[in-house]
């Protein structure tokens, strides 16, 4: 008569809890039994990390949709909403400190701001770094000139399921994303300047 499955289990979990060597398969037991536990746990611990990711994916903005708003604050303690930008083309790029590829894209977003913000364009550059003294140092370093936001608790980027960094967002003046892109590449410098004229020539 074999002892019930769940006590062994619950033994095991004991003995894990205290620190101990889970307790060998008893000589009645079938010594295939506890390497069967084992797998099945593995087993149901990869289809839980699977479930997150695909829940992960799922919730990732992506263009066609109207994004998660926020209202974060800017260097001066100016409250800066995404809903109050409705009406002109926004370009939302999330970014943080220990992001090399960040260090080119910023003098890039720079010209853009200087060019076309006058014909509507915003570039919004949302921080995520833990500590502040962290983004200040890199802003020394490579300086803004379009509005910066920080998200410390990052709430923002995992509400669009922000995927790496940088990641950016082109939004119209309807507040409908247009383009999602995630890291830098300048070879697609070009093909988002054109989204950007686009939209700007379409307001």
């Amino acid at each position: 008569m074999f002892a019930p499955a769940t006590t062994s289990f619950m033994s095991m979990r004991k003995a894990l809890r205290r620190g101990e060597r889970p307790p060998a398969h008893s000589s009645t037991e079938p010594a295939w039994s506890y390497s069967m536990r084992t797998r099945v746990i593995a087993l149901l611990r990869a289809v839980v990390f699977m479930m997150c990711c695909h829940a992960a994916m799922a919730s990732a903005v992506v263009a066609g949709e109207t994004p998660p708003q926020f209202a974060l604050l800017d260097a001066n303690g100016n409250l800066v909403s995404l809903e109050h930008l409705r009406g002109r083309v926004v370009y939302v790029d999330f970014w943080a400190s220990w992001c090399g590829p960040c260090r080119r894209s910023f003098p890039w977003m720079n010209d853009l701001q200087r060019r076309y913000g006058d014909r509507g364009l915003t570039i919004l550059g949302v921080n995520v770094d833990k500590r502040r003294p962290d983004a200040d140092r890199f802003l020394g370093q490579v300086p803004a000139s379009f509005t910066i936001v920080f998200d410390a608790a990052g709430v923002t980027p995992s509400a669009w399921g922000v995927a790496g960094m940088p990641s950016s967002y082109l939004i119209d003046t309807q507040g409908k994303v247009v383009a999602v892109e995630t890291g830098f590449v300048d070879e697609r410098k070009a093909v988002m300047e054109t989204r950007i004229q686009r939209l700007l020539d379409a307001h």
